[in-house]
């Protein structure tokens, strides 16, 4: 942990041409209440006016009174999960969470709500909460239909991914251990959470529920605009994780709940 008295939380933001939802991100990060924030955003190398947007966003945090720490890097990528292991790379924080373009935190004390009882005494290695969806005018949509287990581990993930990747927080000297597989284009953050929660297991280390909203998630993002796709990856990273028999068992039963839900 650093030497602040709490912990500092890395908000890494990857964009390419996200001018229309990339706003509301920014604006989410800037009414924090939370002391300790560093900010990082990795740009692909955008085409549209996402760059003049975060520099205008970079200028006015400069003149805050209590300005947090914004890092921008842009550079060509290799897609989503190559520029987040490249914020893996560059983070500084005690903590690491990923809020994409569109993707705001849930409400200005978010952050100290959960994190500001948090010590080097008492630095869990996961911290996770709820996630409500909103559409691109930031709007609420309606709450994920996959809520977050009371007692999350790397066994929860079977069921399905009960936390939303963007409401999962994971302390930075083990993120760093587990870069996204970028054999997976459309899923890697799915398996990334499943090693994670594994290493968490591995070495002892708590999982921390804070039991509030912790994100609003745009619901049209890359994972829903190709959900067929990314379906068969997560088919395939469970049977990696929990084997055949059961990813084929939890299969069966997601169809039939689908089918009782008509």
């Amino acid at each position: 942990m650093n030497k602040t008295p709490l912990p500092t939380i890395t908000i890494a933001t990857v964009t390419y041409n996200a001018e229309e939802t990339l706003p509301h991100t920014l604006e989410s990060v800037a009414e924090q209440t939370y002391p300790y924030v560093e900010h990082l955003i990795i740009d692909g190398c955008s085409k549209d006016h996402t760059i003049e947007i975060i520099h205008k966003y970079v200028d006015a945090n400069a003149g805050n009174a209590h300005p947090h720490d914004i890092r921008f890097i842009r550079e060509p990528d290799k897609g989503l999960y190559d520029a987040m292991n490249k914020a893996l790379e560059q983070a500084s924080g005690d903590y690491i969470v990923f809020l994409n373009a569109g993707d705001r935190l849930h409400d200005t004390d978010t952050l100290q709500q959960a994190f500001g009882h948090i010590t080097d005494a008492n630095c869990p290695a996961i911290v996770y909460g709820e996630t409500d969806c909103i559409d691109h005018n930031g709007h609420f949509v309606r709450h994920r239909r996959l809520q977050t287990p009371k007692q999350l581990d790397w066994r929860s993930f079977r069921y399905g991914m009960l936390v939303c990747h963007q409401s999962f927080y994971v302390r930075t000297d083990l993120a760093v251990r587990e870069t996204y597989n970028l054999d997976y284009r459309f899923s890697a953050d799915f398996d990334w959470c499943i090693r994670l929660m594994k290493r968490a297991k591995q070495f002892g280390e708590s999982i921390y529920n804070t039991n509030i909203i912790l994100t609003d998630y745009l619901y049209e993002g890359l994972t829903t605009q190709n959900h067929k796709k990314s379906l068969w990856e997560r088919f395939r990273i469970m049977v990696a994780h929990y084997g055949w028999s059961m990813t084929v068992i939890q299969h069966i039963r997601f169809v039939f709940r689908a089918f009782l839900k008509r």
